[in-house]
């Protein structure tokens, strides 16, 4: 695991050491290992170093092959790398390293650009093929691992995260298309960045900049699998054999390994593959909040029913020195309030391992969030004209709005009633986005309203582009094409990188990922019931307790800390006159919801805090 820069200078400019330096100091909680430069003319490429397999000095990077032709830096982990490597020995190919890296470069020389689709893991890496003057760049299927590029016609500009690109001179000119995505989305979709100059390379992507020209190509997608006629055991039998295989891949690493156990279903069947496979016992990690126990319980459930080595940790967060911090590290607004607890439990984990697996993927897999339903709900009330769905529900309407006036709008009967009459896509974006659309005019600002026009809705494009006819797996995979990488394992990355911690994701194995959508969508979601073919294959493996209880998410209460601990620092940032000057939003709706949510009127958290990284977010621009 490490952070990785580069640049190409296409006017002939010499590369200089001093700027991949810089660039890569910036990016030494990514690899506090070991360092290492590579310049060849215009072309400079840059590492930092988180050793996970072998310690030694030969796994240093930039790493090139046996006659230096073709160098590579890599973040990341190749779990099929025995058996590439095994293959490429036989045909002549001689090592200096037991590193999984090692690998690309003659992989690379064997196969040509498409190499990328032999791998198995997570990845971002950038190869310089000095021969015939060529630069790929690359990113793993799911996204799991980051990658960002500039390119101004001049000098092309790449590395793992946006403050070594803005370091080495790239336009930091804030999009304003970007910066209303972040609005209705919380985060900003790839391959978009809040600045107009930098692009996040998409999952399962790769990009050749050769003869002055780039080119972007995908080079994996889902597709439509025949599921076959099984009975429900065989698939619960199959489902745990590969998840099984995956979490053993996932064991593989010359450091100290743990992993994160949340209680919920997904970590948990982590754990218990864990200490189904493992010879020693496994290293679990919980952390939890003053006031709610309930996390730490269930985690405690599991610890024992599997006798793990168990680490738990209540804080009291200090999110007012804690925020800022987490803006400056996360690069551009991204307004997850999850990020918090996942920062805190990789930061107790990292004082034991180096090296976590997790449960990520597994709700964009098997149906885990309400939205699945929601989704279907809504198709059967398309059949009803929008008047009589309304007049039907009018009570139990009524009666959400009061318990719940502004609160989770994806569980509003309402929304799901009007979201009836749009199309597939256009559902999809309505019920994904944290943001409804009838705010926004009263929102945003003129010139904010002027900048955006009319704006391309990426997440109804990204459904169009899904070609599966199961209504119920288009839904997953078009989560797993863009909230996924965007939202989940971004947060995931930064917030473990930040401490020189290595995440592994069992569950987004491409190869149990494409299995996993063999599984027709009724098998994943019955009526409200969500995962539950996942459920039943964890029968018998996982406590009862922890199957039966409804899913949590991992979100801080900031509803009451925007009432309390951070009170002062929200009027003082966002009532402030340099807010305001900034154009984007409009200061009386602002001052209006901040008022409402302070006298417990209404809940205006999610938008306060998404306003509130925003502007933190410019103070740290300066």
């Amino acid at each position: 695991m490490c952070g990785i820069v580069g640049k190409l200078n296409l006017n002939g400019e010499p590369a200089t050491p001093a700027a991949i330096e810089r660039m890569a100091g910036l990016l030494a909680h990514r690899g506090p290992d070991d360092q290492g430069t590579f310049l060849d003319g215009s072309l400079g490429l840059g590492a930092r170093r988180l050793a996970i397999l072998d310690l030694s000095p030969a796994g240093r990077q930039p790493l090139p092959n046996e006659d230096e032709s073709v160098w590579v830096v890599f973040n990341g982990e190749i779990y099929n790398f025995p058996e590439l490597r095994q293959t490429l020995e036989a045909k002549g190919h001689r090592f200096r390293s037991h590193t999984d890296t090692e690998v690309l470069v003659h992989l690379y020389e064997e196969t040509g650009v498409r190499f990328v689709e032999k791998l198995r893991g997570m990845f971002a890496f950038a190869l310089w093929d000095r021969r015939r003057r060529r630069l790929l760049l690359a990113r793993d299927r799911l996204g799991k691992k980051p990658l960002f590029y500039a390119f101004d016609g001049r000098t092309f500009r790449f590395a793992s995260e946006l403050k070594a690109i803005l370091a080495d001179g790239a336009a930091a000119e804030m999009d304003p298309l970007a910066l209303h995505y972040y609005l209705t989305h919380r985060y900003v979709p790839h391959p978009h960045t809040i600045f107009r100059a930098i692009r996040k390379l998409p999952p399962a992507h790769l990009l050749v900049l050769e003869g002055g020209r780039i080119r972007i190509e995908r080079y994996w997608r889902l597709d439509e699998a025949p599921a076959g006629d099984r009975t429900e055991g065989a698939w619960c039998e199959e489902l745990m054999d590969r998840l099984r295989e995956s979490v053993r891949l996932r064991l593989v690493s010359d450091v100290p390994l743990g992993a994160f156990l949340s209680g919920g279903i997904d970590s948990s069947a982590i754990v218990a593959l864990m200490s189904q496979v493992s010879s020693t016992p496994v290293r679990t990690f919980c952390v939890g909040f003053e006031g709610d126990g309930d996390d730490i319980e269930r985690a405690r459930i599991v610890a024992r029913a599997f006798g793990t080595e168990h680490h738990e940790l209540v804080v009291k967060p200090d999110a007012v020195a804690l925020l800022p911090r987490l803006v400056r590290h996360l690069d551009e607004p991204f307004a997850d309030p999850s990020v918090i607890p996942t920062y805190y439990v990789a930061r107790f984990a990292r004082e034991h391992v180096t090296v976590v697996l997790n449960g990520d993927g597994g709700d964009e897999l098997f149906a885990g969030y309400s939205k699945s339903w929601q989704e279907r709900a809504a198709t059967w009330a398309g059949v009803l004209p929008l008047a009589l769905r309304l007049g039907l529900l009018a009570g139990p309407i009524a009666l959400a709005r009061r318990l719940a006036p502004r609160n989770g709008r994806f569980r509003s009967l309402e929304e799901v009633c009007r979201s009836a009459s749009l199309g597939p896509p256009e559902r999809y974006a309505f019920l994904s986005e944290a943001l409804e659309g009838s705010l926004r005019e009263r929102l945003y600002a003129p010139d904010l309203l002027a900048a955006i026009g009319r704006p391309p809705d990426v997440l109804a494009e990204r459904y169009r582009g899904i070609a599966l006819a199961d209504p119920v797996n288009r839904t997953l995979a078009a989560d797993l094409g863009g909230f996924l990488p965007d939202d989940l394992l971004y947060k995931m990355d930064m917030a473990t990188m930040a401490v020189s911690l290595e995440a592994r994701s069992p569950f987004l194995d491409h190869c149990f990922v494409e299995f996993a959508f063999t599984i027709p969508g009724s098998w994943k979601l019955r009526g409200l019931n969500r995962k539950v073919i996942l459920k039943r294959a964890l029968a018998g493996i996982l406590p009862a307790e922890i199957l039966s209880r409804p899913k949590r998410g991992f979100d801080p209460p900031i509803a009451r800390w925007l009432r309390e601990d951070l009170r002062d620092m929200v009027a003082d940032l966002l009532l402030d006159r340099a807010a305001w000057s900034r154009g984007y939003v409009r200061a009386p709706f602002v001052e209006a919801i901040l008022e409402r949510h302070a006298r417990e009127r209404e809940d205006w958290a999610p938008l306060i805090w998404r306003l509130l990284v925003l502007e933190l977010w410019h103070r740290e621009q300066g």
